[in-house]
């Protein structure tokens, strides 16, 4: 089973093309039902049934993993079996018909438009470490993008005379992005002393000492920010959820900002802006042309 469960990871790595992060993320949730396979006795993949993962389950909710967790586990367990029965050594997939636990729905943490410009628009100093994280702030909330892509932007990728930058995001997708006014400025004024750094590649964001910037360290200028400008904890993602709340608000297009954010399906979209569904119905009666009734009509 173990060497099953690394071919599988292999073939994650070098056909589907998953991120680190993602593989990091299947092969813990898929360890979870290795030990318990053995912990229970059963010798292969084809002897694990419905009714022992839906007791892996159960058990592991009573112990307090949440239902979003159980769900990515559940799907893991899904694309493993996937991969099982088109090499011929299963004919089953335990997981068919098994959902997880419904858990509470927690709506994302945005910042208001008043306390985004309060952080924002404060007077920034002219120096190497206050240009850049400037910068970071802007882009993140100009643009959407999450923490690993603004990691992993190269120089390349910017195309500032046009306001387009372009991201890799999650399975290797691309998407081009507008990149407004002020996070142009703040990118323009940062540039100009990225090569104080001598930078080793040709990474947007980089240390003093010239080389990428890595997430934590983007996390904690981020909360640097927040705890200086706004007295409170602040996190890449909230930055995230804000460029998409807010121009959800002044926009009311949610297939825009579900390409925007990079998002496969537009629920994920749904959750991210907290638009609720009266809303969305209310877009549609006064936007959709079958939904407009005829002046003078009663039905």
């Amino acid at each position: 089973m173990d060497s099953q469960l690394e071919a599988y990871c292999a073939y994650l790595r070098s056909e589907r093309q998953v991120s680190a992060h993602t593989l990091l993320a299947y092969r813990r949730d898929l360890s979870k039902v290795l030990e318990y396979c053995q912990s229970e006795g059963l010798d292969s993949w084809n002897a694990l049934q419905i009714q022992q993962l839906r007791q892996l389950v159960a058990r592991l909710h009573h112990h307090g993993q949440s239902a979003r967790s159980l769900a990515r586990l559940l799907s893991a367990v899904r694309g493993l079996y996937r991969y099982l029965n088109r090499e011929g050594i299963c004919h089953h997939d335990p997981a068919s018909g098994l959902s997880a636990p419904k858990g509470e729905r927690r709506l994302p943490k945005v910042l208001d438009t008043d306390r985004a410009l309060q952080l924002l628009d404060g007077a920034v100093d002219d120096d190497f470490i206050a240009r850049r994280d400037q910068a970071i702030l802007e882009l993140f909330y100009s643009s959407g993008l999450r923490l690993s892509e603004l990691t992993g932007l190269d120089l390349d990728q910017l195309d500032l005379s046009a306001g387009l930058v372009q991201v890799h995001g999650k399975g290797s997708k691309s998407r081009i992005l507008p990149v407004g006014r002020k996070a142009r400025e703040a990118l323009q004024e940062w540039l100009k002393l990225r090569g104080i750094s001598a930078p080793q590649d040709k990474a947007v964001f980089v240390t003093r000492q010239g080389r990428r910037l890595s997430p934590r360290a983007i996390q904690q200028r981020v909360q640097v920010a927040g705890e200086r400008e706004l007295g409170q904890h602040l996190h890449p993602h909230m930055l995230r959820h804000s460029f998409a709340s807010h121009l959800l608000e002044s926009s009311q297009d949610l297939r825009a900002v579900q390409e925007m954010l990079g998002h496969a399906d537009i629920t994920t979209t749904q959750v991210y802006t907290h638009l609720d569904f009266q809303h969305l119905a209310a877009v549609y009666d006064s936007a959709h042309p079958r939904a407009k009734r005829s002046k003078g009509t009663d039905s």
